[in-house]
């Protein structure tokens, strides 16, 4: 098997031939290592790298697999991509700023612990904006992070590093978090899939675990490996009181969606929506009705004030942390974070008690509509993304026209489903627009019916073939 071949095995693929002593976690892990050397330098996915650390746990998890071991970890020997924003006591912690780029971790997430044991290997950490404030990735810590399907455009953000290394190949797996899409974003624009559970399923880390708008969870190239990190990441955690218990394991196969009721909306009710996008929307939505699912378009009653109401409650909890650090540090702030700041300086508590009415009334469209439907499905982006470098004072055009929602997040339509916080969303990726860039589709769920997207999720990807199962479906790097 050749390297690009290995680097692009899925992770249950590579566990399979791990227990078969058919492949060496070492091998898989030169594989990656040699990778990233040469096209991370092109993308820019990764902060800190850990490669020399990452070749000696390879090699204990060879001699595991070599003497059969029965402390075999569900993520034995796999290279994971961990988001420079958690912890790893001991190692520095960037969140892609200047302010702290000295910090050193002394505890380690609840998330990146339960990876570690069972045995993941975090051979580097992903690429953020700062403070993870932007739905692309660039910074004055660590630059521009690229999209490997065209190096012209942004892999998303906030864990667009996630998003770029899985498409390049240089990680199995990614941890990613969402408080304004963050997840969503980065996996409709790099082509691969993430999932942002309810609120409360996956630990997070003070203060913002209490922030219902914020998740961590899963990114990979395939269903089923985001099924496998899910599945260790989810439950909860004693340093975390809104974690759920009991734990919730997601099964890996299900039964076909023939029967379903599929709702969907092309643009939520007030998004201008790129044409690609919507054309490879609509041939998602044909394999969902071959599959024997009825799929019919539906109205939320929903306007832009939706995503106003979801971008004031990030400037009044979010918003508030980027004011106290712009008050000493905004001299060497990225101008984003600056005026993610500046706008968050306005919010008052009448302006958040506003957004919390806007969410009751998104809910009393949307809950009595999914009593009628097992999903719902709408694009991920409006658009495929917006460039590299791109700037917020600038603004963005959909099919040539000006948008006049908000610059950051009018792209994007995963905010929503932030502020409808308990509903579980998968994002899959849907094709490619003209310029190379990837599109994708949000696939959300009941409250809590975790297990309803990914049944659907799964139905599709089987039904296409999958993603980055040869060379045509891979970046061109």
């Amino acid at each position: 098997m050749s390297d690009i071949d290995l680097c692009y095995l899925s992770a249950a693929e590579a566990l399979n031939l791990f227990r078969k002593r058919k492949l060496s976690p070492v091998e898989l892990m030169e594989a990656v290592i040699r990778r990233a050397e040469t096209v991370d330098r092109r993308i820019n996915a990764f902060t800190f790298t850990y490669f020399d650390e990452a070749m000696d746990q390879a090699r204990a998890a060879e001699a595991k697999y070599m003497s059969r071991s029965n402390r075999i970890g569900a993520l034995e020997g796999l290279a994971i991509g961990i988001k420079d924003e958690s912890w790893i006591a001991g190692k520095p912690t960037s969140y892609g700023s200047l302010i702290s780029k000295d910090e050193v971790a002394t505890t380690t997430s609840p998330n990146n612990e339960r990876i570690m044991k069972a045995g993941g290997i975090a051979h580097a950490r992903t690429a953020t904006p700062e403070y993870s404030c932007a739905s692309f990735t660039h910074s004055r810590r660590w630059g521009v992070t690229r999209n490997p399907w065209n190096t012209r455009y942004t892999p998303g953000g906030s864990s667009g590093g996630s998003g770029a290394s899985l498409a390049a190949g240089t990680a199995q797996i990614a941890m990613g978090s969402d408080i304004g899409g963050s997840i969503r974003i980065p996996a409709g624009a790099s082509g691969v899939v993430g999932y942002k559970p309810p609120y409360g399923r996956n630990t997070d880390d003070p203060p913002f675990n209490l922030d219902p708008y914020c998740h961590t969870g899963p990114m990979a190239r395939s269903i089923q490996d985001t099924i496998l990190l899910q599945n260790v990441i989810s439950g909860p955690s004693p340093t975390d009181i809104a974690s759920l218990r009991p734990k919730l394991r997601l099964p890996s196969e299900y039964k076909p969606i023939k029967g379903w009721k599929i709702a969907y909306s092309l643009d939520l009710g007030f998004f201008e929506v790129d044409k690609d996008v919507i054309a490879n929307t609509k041939k998602a939505l044909s394999v969902f009705r071959s599959l024997g699912a009825t799929v019919e378009e539906v109205d939320l009653g929903w306007g832009p004030e939706v995503l106003k109401a979801g971008v004031e409650h990030l400037n009044h909890l979010f918003g508030t942390v980027m004011v106290r650090y712009a008050r000493k540090h905004r001299k060497i702030m990225t101008k984003y974070a600056v005026r993610f700041a500046r706008e968050a300086a306005r919010t008052s508590a009448l302006k958040f008690l506003e957004t919390m009415e806007i969410a009751a009334r998104m809910y009393d469209s949307f809950g009595p509509l999914m009593e009628q439907y097992d999903v719902f499905i709408c694009p991920t982006n409006a658009l495929p993304a917006v460039k590299a470098d791109y700037d917020t004072a600038e603004g963005f055009r959909v099919n040539g026209k000006a948008s006049d929602l908000h610059p950051m997040l009018g792209w994007c339509m995963t905010t929503p489903f932030n502020t409808l916080s308990r509903c579980p969303v998968l994002s899959v990726p849907t094709g490619r627009a003209n310029n190379g860039v990837p599109t994708g589709m949000q696939i959300v769920g009941r409250t809590y019916s975790d297990a309803d997207v990914f049944r659907a999720g799964l139905a599709y990807e089987t039904a296409i073939g999958g993603w980055y199962t040869n060379s045509r479906r891979r970046p061109d790097l």
